[in-house]
């Protein structure tokens, strides 16, 4: 950051407007006070239009002013320079709307709720684009408040913070003492007019609030992740696939698996583990492969007829003196479909989770969706026999 950088605050909004003016109030009020140059709500439509109802309708419980305008006047007289600080408005640029796209017709919509794992897919995607609008600004400054709207909203906030945000970036939840938090009419400690009341009719008043700011630690990923952030703007989850994938595939760089046919187990950091018929047939087919730099399957469809012809060549090389080996069982006599493979990665992946500290790495390397393989470097396997 230089002297010319300028911080934004980007805030969740639901419907309570408050949030917002309580939030500018807590960053004035810190050791090193802070008025945000620019601030940018994101919100749904119903919370858009009781922001703007609320926020710049002139109440006389305020001596007519408007929440905003009241705040900046107490924030002036308190000796704050407002010069080119706190622009807001009620425009698009400043009021940002969650939207959706219909993909049978193409078109957009504002969403007014986020109640559908599609609206919440949305939303993740429309908050991921407006954090990477701040952040790939090099002059930029961000302020992230996930204290207003659906518990979702903030949850996706801090993932698309962790996912894209900088070690000089902040993300704050206001808090604010009962009965304030919940009071009608309180927006900020010195907003003028006469007390407010609860609903049991006492009168409080305002200069007894307490509103902090309490900064949210978050682990800024984008630093191990610059291949993929630097790639034009996807959606939300392709993201987290990728970062994913990276995850993993520097967790296999320490992982050495040696898978032993002929005790039907495998080895991994000094400790074993006896496999059924079915995984050990479908771990040695991905294990083979993964040595032999061969492509992974898109599906678990794609990889049935090759595991049926390694299925076979097992059968046929099955020891006919040890008839207790697993190539013997009844299980390989039956033909390999996806859901054979499904079942039996799921109940390897099921066993490693359990399996030592190395086992869950092990785990996150077998196949998922779009992906079959055994996403483990081939110098790492050791197959024996």
């Amino acid at each position: 950051m230089n002297d010319q950088s300028e911080t934004i605050l980007l805030a969740v909004i639901g419907l309570s407007p408050a949030v917002l003016t309580e939030t500018l109030w807590a960053l004035a009020q810190e050791a090193d006070p802070i008025l945000p140059d620019r601030i940018v709500v994101i919100t749904t439509s119903t919370g858009r239009a009781l922001l703007e109802q609320k926020l710049f309708t002139p109440d006389p419980c305020l001596n007519d002013l408007c929440p905003w305008d009241a705040l900046r006047q107490a924030l002036a007289q308190s000796g704050h320079s407002l010069e080119k600080r706190l622009r807001f408005g009620a425009t698009p640029s400043d009021i940002c709307v969650f939207t959706a796209t219909d993909p049978a017709t193409g078109r957009s919509r504002e969403l007014s709720d986020l109640r559908t794992p599609q609206d919440n897919e949305a939303a993740a995607d429309f908050l991921l684009d407006q954090v990477r609008t701040v952040v790939e600004n090099p002059d930029a400054r961000l302020i992230a408040s996930m204290a207003g709207g659906r518990k979702t909203m903030g949850a996706l906030l801090y993932a698309c913070l962790t996912l894209a945000g900088r070690e000089t970036d902040r993300l704050t939840h206001v808090l604010v003492n009962e009965p304030y938090e919940t009071l009608p009419g309180f927006w900020f400690p010195a907003q003028p007019g006469p007390p407010l009341k609860d609903r049991q009719g006492n009168l409080l008043s305002p200069l007894q609030a307490q509103v902090e700011l309490a900064d949210v630690p978050f682990v800024p990923l984008r630093n191990l992740f610059q291949r993929e952030l630097g790639r034009p703007v996807g959606t939300f989850s392709r993201l987290v696939d990728a970062c994913r994938a990276t995850l993993r595939r520097r967790a296999a760089e320490d992982l050495q698996l040696t898978i032993d046919p002929t005790r039907h187990e495998i080895e991994l950091g000094g400790r074993t583990l006896k496999l059924a018929p079915l995984e050990m047939l479908t771990l040695l087919f991905l294990g083979t492969r993964a040595k032999r730099g061969e492509r992974a399957f898109n599906s678990y469809k794609d990889a049935q007829e090759e595991l049926n012809s390694f299925r076979e060549q097992q059968r046929d090389s099955r020891p006919t003196s040890i008839p207790s080996d697993w190539r013997h069982s009844e299980a390989l006599r039956q033909i390999c479909d996806d859901r054979t493979i499904i079942r039996s990665i799921s109940d390897l992946r099921a066993k490693l989770r359990t399996f030592g500290d190395l086992g869950p790495l092990l785990a996150a390397c077998l196949p998922e969706k779009g992906r079959c393989s055994l996403d483990i470097p081939g110098p790492a396997i050791f197959i024996k026999g």
